[in-house]
């Protein structure tokens, strides 16, 4: 499988259209105007649901408040991350069609802050702000795209972290993605929300077109590793009541329809986009 792939869906013609890990009915690689919203959702997937996370890992152990469900028509489509009160970061590739051209705005609808992709604050796009060098091609980096809610949620924002980890450093992967590692081995995804620890690799273990300069070399395999439907879905550091976010999943690490061949997943960096985000938010940044 080629790299663009990957993390794109078997939903991708009904769903956010992308490239990458937009999933199979998720994502992970990646696509009504909210009144004061309900109070997201704390709860975490009870035990008795009975599915694996991602693929390998484990329920959302804690809330996430800024975890949010890229949504058309109610059905997942990719993950992303809110930044600010107002703004939501997530792939590129989530955000885009088929035929390469940007998703309207209108269409997209967000579920924010609950393990439950199905509750959480409700909220819709009034813009779309995709990379200006981003081509449609997910290879060598810029799959990263800013998403500005129509009105502010009461959900509490998750900072970037300064600067890009280091090899080696512990990072946490969410996503409601593919919990199988072949190719349309799950054709929905599941309701509740995953997680999976794990680490930055080294460089030289992601290949087809990675770009060091802005992308995370993120270790996984097949048996514990992001998969479709967890596309523009967060990396983070730190731990609870202090996560940082460091990256949004883009794409496979190597050439293979099954998620985590060659011990890889790509990541956009998102700390190597901070003057971009903050040039285009306004100043919006938690933290900045």
């Amino acid at each position: 499988m080629s790299p663009r792939t990957l993390l794109r869906g078997l939903l991708t013609s009904v769903l956010l259209g992308g490239a990458a890990l937009t999933a199979p009915a998720a994502t992970a690689h990646a696509v009504p105007a909210p009144a004061p919203a309900p109070a997201p959702e704390r709860a975490a997937a009870p035990a008795s649901v009975g599915v694996q996370p991602i693929v390998g890992g484990g329920q959302a152990s804690e809330n996430y408040s800024f975890m949010a469900s890229l949504q058309q028509q109610g059905r997942h489509g990719c993950g992303g991350s809110l930044i600010a009160a107002q703004w939501v970061v997530t792939a590129a590739h989530c955000i885009t069609g088929q035929q390469g051209g940007q998703i309207p705005a209108q269409q997209i609808q967000l579920r924010i802050g609950s393990a439950d992709y199905t509750q959480g604050t409700s909220a819709t796009v009034q813009r779309i702000i995709r990379h200006p060098r981003y081509t449609g091609n997910v290879s060598g980096g810029n799959d990263i795209a800013l998403l500005q809610l129509r009105t502010q949620v009461q959900n509490q924002p998750v900072s970037i972290a300064a600067g890009s980890p280091s090899e080696g450093t512990s990072t946490r992967l969410l996503g409601w993605g593919q919990t199988c590692p072949q190719q349309g081995c799950s054709q929905q995804p599941p309701r509740y929300l995953k997680e999976l620890d794990t680490r930055i690799n080294p460089d030289r273990m992601c290949a087809a077109g990675f770009n060091s300069a802005n992308e995370l070399c993120v270790y996984g395999t097949p048996q514990a590793t992001a998969c479709y439907g967890d596309s523009g879905g967060p990396a983070l550091i730190g731990g609870a009541g202090r996560w940082q976010l460091v990256g949004a999943t883009s794409r496979a690490g190597q050439n293979g329809s099954t998620c985590g061949t060659g011990n890889a997943t790509i990541y956009t960096d998102v700390t190597a986009h901070r003057q971009w985000i903050s040039q285009n938010t306004g100043g919006a940044l938690l933290g900045s």
